[in-house]
Order: C-alpha cells, then sequence, then structure tokens
C-alpha cells in the first residue's frame, strides 16, 4: 500500500469540497489554518458569515504514532502495539436556512505495520444530518438516498473491472 496515493487521494478530495461550498456559497471563502502537532500535520479550513452557510469547517489530517491505539485495537489484539498512520477529510457545514440540516461526514484510512507482517489497512467514515426542524418525509428521503448510493457504491466496487 502506498499511503501517498490516499494522501493525494483525500488532500484533493479536501480542495473538490471547498471548491464545491464556496461555488454553493457565492460569496465567503474557506480561511486555511496549517497545523502541525507531535503527531503529525494537518489543514484546518473554515469559512464563515456567507451567503448560504453560517459556517463551515472542512479539515484534513494526517498523523503517526508508535502504536495503535487501545480503542483501535479491541476487535483487531494483533494489531495491538503496532506503529500506524492515519489520515482522513472531516467536514460540519452549518447552513443558514434554518430548515435545511447541519451536516457532518468523515473519512477516515488507517494502516498498521505490525512487526514481520504485511501491513494492515482499511477505510472507514460516515455521515449524518442534524435537522433543526425534522420533517418525516425528509428523514425517509434521506435514508432513501442513502441507502441508494451505498447499494451502488458496492455494486460498484464488486463490478469486475475490464
Amino acid at each position: 500500500m502506498h499511503t501517498e496515493q490516499v494522501l493525494s487521494v483525500l488532500k484533493n478530495l479536501q480542495n473538490q469540497i471547498c471548491a464545491a461550498l464556496e461555488a454553493e456559497d457565492g460569496s465567503a471563502r474557506f480561511e486555511p489554518d496549517e497545523w502541525q502537532s507531535k503527531l503529525g500535520t494537518g489543514q484546518s479550513r473554515v469559512l464563515k458569515n456567507g451567503a448560504v452557510f453560517e459556517q463551515a469547517g472542512v479539515n484534513f489530517s494526517h498523523v503517526k504514532g508508535s502504536a495503535m491505539p487501545a480503542s483501535a485495537t479491541a476487535h483487531r489484539p494483533e494489531l495491538a502495539g503496532a506503529p500506524f498512520e492515519a489520515m482522513g477529510v472531516s467536514l460540519v457545514i452549518h447552513p443558514k436556512n434554518p430548515y435545511v440540516p447541519t451536516s457532518h461526514a468523515n473519512v477516515r484510512f488507517f494502516i498498521a505495520y505490525p512487526e514481520g507482517k504485511a501491513p494492515v489497512w482499511w477505510f472507514g467514515g460516515g455521515f449524518d444530518l442534524t435537522p433543526f426542524y425534522p420533517f418525516e418525509e425528509d428523514v425517509f428521503a434521506f435514508d432513501v438516498s442513502f441507502e441508494a448510493g451505498a447499494a451502488d457504491a458496492a455494486a460498484s466496487a464488486a463490478a469486475p473491472s475490464t
């Protein structure tokens, strides 16, 4: 597994999401903030006081550690103590219109390097909507769209490449 490829895809994803949200908003722009910690690096981007969005954050992080956290190895004890890398993109979007739900999403990539074994990697993530004024038909439409999208993604992933 070449983590440079995943790193490039995730950074590009952050760029694409920010560009799409700026285009949708029409007036506000994301302000980037590069950060560094003892575990790694990242970039937080925040858009404030736009025409459509009260505030939006789209963040990228890439961290490394000498041992997988216990919470990450609870179901995979064979990875306990293994060095690791984790990277991902997360977002939270607060629209100005109270009838449009706040949204949260993230995609994460993990890779562990157990001693004497091949690296073990996986993706994770999720998304949700938080409505201020929930409507049953909107909840149903979200669930149906999510299930259809997940089914399409699974079918695409399972299709033989030609």
